[in-house]
């Protein structure tokens, strides 16, 4: 008989194609269960991305209008792009904030821009991971503790009470922003750090924060080559402060528990628990970090006061009334300050319009899975502060000048000009008095009002008022 040896064939192959194909069908399933879903968005150019697009919107100071809630109302709250030549993954939203500012260190680490690192240090408290981390903080939280902040208060006093004798007093017109960056550095370096202010050192601090945020190219004559310079300058005179602190210190001529936080940096190294580009580093560090932030935060609220009278009012009273419980010419204490409550109240809410900051960069070290969407391992993240401050869901009428919404509970990661998590700016306190302290001397001692009401605020790399805030003044006792 005729057998058609095709169909033995068949017959014979036929439970291993069944095992083969029961096995792709098993491993398709598999992969489509373990497939990536990445968030949506544009990646824009190879390499460039849309990092032309980010930094034309950060010049006009409209990156949140023009670049993050365009791609939000076409993607969703979390979307991805490509800025700077990294994948980048933007998130918005109270929740959003919570998650990747509270797993610092598990799930995400502090990633900023090569130009930045190179500035600020590469062995900053921004680049520090744990241990040492969780030191530095430590080290600057004993120091604005509130013994230390309870120290500070009558050294700032001094400092505003003789900065307006002798560049206020008798003048007409002055440059309120100019005013409040010449106080914020000298509080830092004097009252912070125990570092007298020289001539000139303001300026050059000035010329490495204009690098801070630009191509890390040095080619001479661009702003990261000047920025390079400027901070060799910084290092030379840094070293021999810290040196001669470490000699004082050394010999008992000093001791960490002067209140100085340059001192228990010292302390530090002669410890052997940091080292000495670690003290000058975080001094660097610091100094940027209190001094532009705390600046335009003022130059805000001044700006937010003006525009409102009646809140201006209202805050002028609370400082008139603890004007006149004390005595002629008698420093304002740190119980004083506790009872600036609506001058706190118009502050955030001026921060919460013109936040000094407008975010910032994480990297992820691990894949993150969050809503259904993957961002993967080495991708970097950003949120931001527009995303919650700007946003209806957690501040009604966003976009109104309203300092008595906070006294209701604010959501927690909803308002962060300050961020959050382990990484919470370390000098919250210290802003936060500097800005009362200034607020108390000027509207007591002086009646004031913008000359250009509308001046454009202007972004290089943090936001300032582009005509410097020039206010006219009149002395309330001449």
């Amino acid at each position: 008989m005729f057998v058609d040896t095709s169909y033995v064939l068949l017959w014979t192959l036929f439970p291993l194609i069944a095992v083969v194909y029961f096995s792709f069908l098993r491993h398709k399933k598999c992969c489509n269960r373990d497939k990536k879903v990445l968030p949506p968005g544009d990646m824009g150019l190879p390499f460039i991305g849309e990092t032309m697009e980010f930094f034309n919107a950060q010049r006009r100071n409209q990156l949140f209008e023009e670049f993050v809630e365009p791609r939000i109302q076409k993607h969703g709250k979390i979307f991805k792009t490509r800025i700077m030549g990294s994948p980048t993954v933007v998130v918005n939203g109270a929740e959003a904030n919570k998650f990747i500012l509270s797993n610092e260190f598990k799930l995400v680490k502090s990633s900023w821009p090569s130009s930045s690192v190179q500035l600020m240090g590469s062995d900053c408290i921004m680049e520090k991971d744990s241990d040492k981390h969780r030191y530095l903080r430590g080290v600057i939280g004993t120091t604005l503790g509130y013994a230390g902040l309870e120290v500070l208060v009558p050294k700032i006093c001094s400092s505003v009470r003789f900065y307006l004798a002798t560049n206020w007093k008798g003048q007409e017109k002055v440059s309120l922003y100019h005013s409040t960056k010449v106080l914020t550095f000298s509080i830092v370096f004097e009252c912070l750090l125990g570092i007298n202010v020289e001539p000139g050192m303001l300026d050059t601090f000035e010329r490495v924060l204009e690098g801070v945020f630009s191509p890390a190219v040095e080619f001479p004559g661009s702003k990261f080559w000047r920025a390079k310079k400027a901070r060799v300058e910084i290092e030379k005179m840094l070293i021999k402060v810290v040196r001669k602190k470490r000699k004082e210190m050394e010999e008992k001529l000093l001791s960490k528990e002067n209140g100085m936080l340059l001192s228990r940096l010292v302390h530090g190294m002669i410890q052997g628990e940091i080292s000495e580009k670690e003290v000058i580093d975080n001094v660097v560090l610091l100094v940027f970090a209190a001094h532009d932030t705390t600046s335009i935060a003022i130059a805000m609220t001044f700006k937010m006061l003006a525009q409102n009278p009646d809140c201006y009012k209202k805050l002028l009273q609370e400082h008139v009334d603890i004007l006149n419980n004390k005595k002629c010419g008698e420093n304002l204490t740190i119980e004083d300050t506790k009872n600036m409550n609506y001058t706190w109240q118009v502050a955030r809410e001026s921060m919460r319009l013109f936040p000094p900051i407008f975010g910032s960069f994480r990297k992820a070290i691990t894949d993150i899975e969050y809503e259904g969407l993957t961002i993967p391992r080495g991708w970097k993240v950003l949120w931001t502060t527009y995303g919650t401050h700007y946003n209806e869901q957690y501040f009604k009428d966003p976009m109104s000048f309203k300092p008595s919404r906070f006294e209701e509970t604010i959501q927690p990661y909803a308002y962060v000009p300050f961020g959050g998590g382990p990484r919470l700016c370390a000098g919250y306190q210290l802003a936060k008095l500097n800005i009362l302290i200034f607020v108390h001397y000027v509207v007591t001692q002086y009646d004031w009002f913008l000359l250009h009401p509308e001046e454009p605020i202007t972004m290089d790399p943090l936001p300032f008022p582009s005509l410097g805030m020039p206010i006219r003044i009149s002395s309330k006792y001449t």
